[in-house]
């Protein structure tokens, strides 16, 4: 198993995207950021421990082509369950962490980025609020039906108290 392939691993689309039948929240430029401040360790917490799964898979990975070339009489059993259960713990840890942060409502888009969003309405149009890690504070929204690369900066007479990003 290739190691960033985990997320494909642990979750279905619809996992990852959320229930389409359930309506999306909604945030206010004000409430994506209280919300970005909130997922931020959690993401921080589940990049880093995707980090730890990508070495097991590899190391898992060797196993598994140990075996497929010299037959398992040579393989250490005991350390080969221990890093699969190390494995599948680090992986429940991220898709709790991952969890966490989709019910705040919040879509995680890339782990290995560190890229969020959050769903919004700006000039009577669905869009999402882009937030990336290590960035200070959410600058950036793109449409919908666009990605990390369609970002542009939020227009500053959208956020003013007269039309606010809802």
């Amino acid at each position: 198993m290739r190691a960033h392939n985990v997320l494909s691993v642990c979750f279905s689309k619809q996992e990852l995207m959320g229930n389409e039948e359930n309506e999306p929240k909604l945030f206010s430029l004000t409430e994506a950021e209280r919300a970005r401040r909130e997922v931020e360790p959690l993401l921080i917490e589940a990049m880093e421990v995707r980090r730890k799964v990508a070495d097991l898979d590899e190391k898992l990975s060797a196993v598994a082509n140990r075996i497929l070339i010299m037959g398992g009489i040579t393989i250490d059993y005991e350390s080969v369950a221990r890093l699969r259960f190390d494995h599948n713990r680090l992986v429940a840890q991220i898709k709790d962490a991952l969890e966490r942060i989709q019910a705040t409502g919040c879509v995680v888009k890339d782990l290995d980025m560190g890229l969020v969003d959050f769903p919004a309405i700006l000039k009577n149009e669905e869009v999402y609020l882009c937030w990336r890690l290590g960035e200070d504070r959410i600058r950036f929204y793109h449409r919908q039906d666009e990605g990390f690369a369609g970002r542009k900066p939020i227009d500053p007479d959208d956020t003013g108290p007269k039309q606010t990003v809802q």
